[in-house]
């Protein structure tokens, strides 16, 4: 098996290599969103905090519009209440003159008939009472109340407060009072509350920006500002939409002032608030290096502590892998490492017991195939031998068939010499000499074939005797193969049961599940060859019955023409005493001439059929020997499966030679 050398890592390092990107990750990602969270809360906070300080100087402004409006009306209600003549009149609006210092020229009245009365310390110039715009707006107004911004002829950017005063007279009058414009930007701008945050305020009606920190903006037209934030202002303000917004660089909200045509605009630079978020950013930066920092340290030691004893059992794996099961693994926790040190202890056990089975049914395998192969070496030998004697057994028959040749020749022969005898009575002298000398050669020849008849017969009993040890071998053989069969009937099932341990091993019983599976292949190859031995056997069984049935058949044959040849022979034997007496007794000769013709034909016919006998004798030792040789072959066969199981019990041993237990 080749083995591939790999750089190894500890579980721990694979762990902390794993668990600190991911950590790094995570607190990165908890800082990003922190950070964003921040900045989302941080704006919406100093958008809430914008609110409240444009929320807060409306309130202002209404206020401080609303107490001037108080003290406005409450002179106008004197006046309106009292009724004065002119002289009364003037000490009212006198009176008012200084009293207010957003108001700081009094209150002053103009009729429609061109009359104008004002506080005597006032500087204030007017050259047309009607045409002025104070004037226009206060015929429209009961009540006091704002009017736009305009510029008066002293050069002063104010806002009248005007309305009709209802006093007897023919005129109809109005009573009004400037606020200066530059008062109102202190009061606009003293009433921002939130630090960086700036404020002005415009006149929706026309546009006039009637406050402004940057004083050169007072009374200017918003509409005529260049730059994309004024810009950006004076759209919304002409779409009318006062929603919190963010324009260019600032944070912009909107906030119109209840009782008058004034919208305040409050603004912050998004730099204020993205500092405040920069800062904290670093700070979460910080926060999150150091967490990180301590993170890893605590489960640097955490993983220290817990993997220390996972360290152990791959040491003992290492050593299972290597073929050593003498560890002994002892359980340090009741986790789940120690759950797979008891499991890895019980695994240790059950290959121990399993190594030592497999080692002694190997052993047995390795006994029973050397018995095998010694077996199949006899059972070739004696095929071999049973080859031999059947060779000789078919050059005997063969030589038979030529001796019964021959006698059916001379019994032929014997026919027509008494033929001859018959018919030439004048040379019976020659003729019967003749025949004594024939006649000595056929029973010298009938001895012959009676003594190669007796040898067939020995020879026929020897290969029943031997196609009987045959047999008998075949059996012996059977048995081992029976035998070979459950020996790996029982490796194949021990190889299932390791194949089995090794997987639930994992990883570790790899190398375990590859010889468990050469141990199975090796069971399996056993049981395909003990299979083919049974199935020879069994072919060298019914060969040899069938030979043992050929045989008997045989011997049957052959104790018949021993008998025809014992009565041949006394036959000759007769006719040889007969001849003896020839001499004496020719015409008792003559007289028996026609019964020597018919023994002569009945000799030639059972001749005859000998000769046809002896053809099929020829034929079934020739089928015998080519039994004799498959049997032969067959064992071959044997003795080579004899030594492949051998070969396979030897390498199943030196398998299981590479564990130590």
């Amino acid at each position: 098996m080749k083995k591939t050398s790999k750089s190894r890592t500890t579980i721990r390092a694979k762990f902390l290599l794993s668990i600190l990107p991911i950590l790094a990750v995570t607190i990165i990602l908890l800082v990003a969103i922190s950070a964003q969270l921040s900045k989302v809360y941080l704006e919406d906070m100093s958008i809430a905090q914008l609110d409240s300080s444009i929320t807060n100087q409306s309130d202002n402004i209404e206020s401080w519009l609303n107490k001037n409006l108080e003290f406005f009306g409450t002179v106008k209600h004197t006046i309106e209440t009292t009724n004065p003549d002119e002289a009364q009149l003037q000490t009212i609006i006198n009176s008012t003159y200084g009293y207010n210092k957003y108001a700081p020229n009094g209150l002053y009245i103009a009729s429609t008939n061109g009359s104008f009365v004002k506080a005597a310390g006032s500087d204030q110039k007017v050259s047309n009472v009607t045409g002025e715009q104070w004037f226009a707006q206060g015929l429209t107004r009961v009540n006091m109340d704002y009017g736009t911004a305009y510029q008066n002829e002293n050069g002063e950017y104010v806002v009248s407060a005007s309305g009709i005063l209802q006093i007897e007279g023919d005129d109809t009058k109005v009573i009004s009072a400037d606020v200066d414009l530059n008062q109102i930007s202190i009061i606009v701008n003293s009433g921002v509350k939130m630090d960086g945050a700036k404020a002005f305020l415009v006149d929706r009606y026309d546009g006039t920006i009637l406050a402004h920190p940057n004083a050169s903006y007072v009374s200017t037209n918003l509409d005529a500002q260049t730059g994309s934030f004024m810009t950006g202002v004076a759209e919304h303000v002409k779409n009318r939409d006062y929603d919190s917004v963010t324009i260019g660089k600032y944070y912009v909200d909107f906030a119109e002032i209840t009782g008058s045509d004034w919208l305040l605009i409050s603004y912050v630079p998004k730099d204020l608030i993205l500092s405040n978020i920069r800062k904290l950013t670093f700070i979460l930066i910080a926060v999150g290096v150091a967490a990180l920092l301590l993170v890893g340290v605590i489960i640097w030691l955490m993983a220290s502590r817990l993997f220390k004893p996972l360290a152990e059992i791959t040491e003992d794996i290492t050593r299972m892998a290597s073929g050593d099961f003498t560890i002994d693994v002892e359980a340090a926790s009741n986790d789940e490492i120690g759950l797979m040190a008891d499991k890895m202890k019980d695994f240790i056990g059950s290959m121990r017991h399993m190594i030592s089975s497999i080692n002694e049914e190997s052993a047995k395998l390795k006994d029973e195939s050397e018995s095998s192969n010694r077996v199949s070496e006899s059972m070739f030998n004696a095929s071999q031998s049973q080859a031999e004697a059947m060779q000789g057994l078919n050059n005997t028959v063969d030589q038979l068939a030529v001796a019964v040749n021959e006698i059916a020749e001379n019994a032929t022969t014997l026919a027509m010499v008494v033929t001859d005898t018959k018919d030439n009575s004048d040379q019976a002298n020659a003729s019967m000499k003749e025949t004594v000398q024939i006649s000595k050669k056929g029973r010298d020849d009938m001895e012959h074939l009676g003594t190669a008849m007796n040898e067939i017969k020995s020879a026929n009993q020897e290969l029943v005797v031997s196609i009987g040890k045959v047999g008998q071998a075949s059996e012996e053989i059977t048995k081992i193969v029976g035998m070979i069969a459950e020996i790996a009937d029982e490796t194949n099932l021990l190889s299932l049961n390791a194949s089995i341990e090794a997987a639930r091993a994992g990883e570790a019983g790899r190398g375990f599940a590859v010889v468990a599976t050469e141990i199975g292949n090796l069971a399996q190859n056993s049981s395909a060859s003990a299979e083919t031995i049974a199935k020879l056997i069994q072919q060298v069984r019914d060969l040899i019955e069938d030979v043992v049935k050929q045989a008997n058949s045989s011997a049957e044959r052959i104790e018949e023409n021993s008998e025809l040849i014992h009565a041949a022979v006394e036959t000759f034997d007769h006719i040889y005493t007969n001849i003896q007496t020839s001499n004496d007794q020719l015409e008792a000769v003559v007289a028996n001439i026609q019964k020597v013709s018919d023994v002569a034909t009945n000799v030639a016919a059972i001749s005859e059929e000998q000769a046809a006998s002896t053809d099929e004798i020829l034929e079934t030792s020739k089928n015998m020997v080519e039994h004799a040789q498959n049997i032969t072959s067959n064992s071959q066969d044997v003795a080579a499966n004899s030594n492949e199981l051998a070969g396979t019990s030897q390498t199943l041993a030196d398998h299981v030679a590479q564990f130590r237990i």
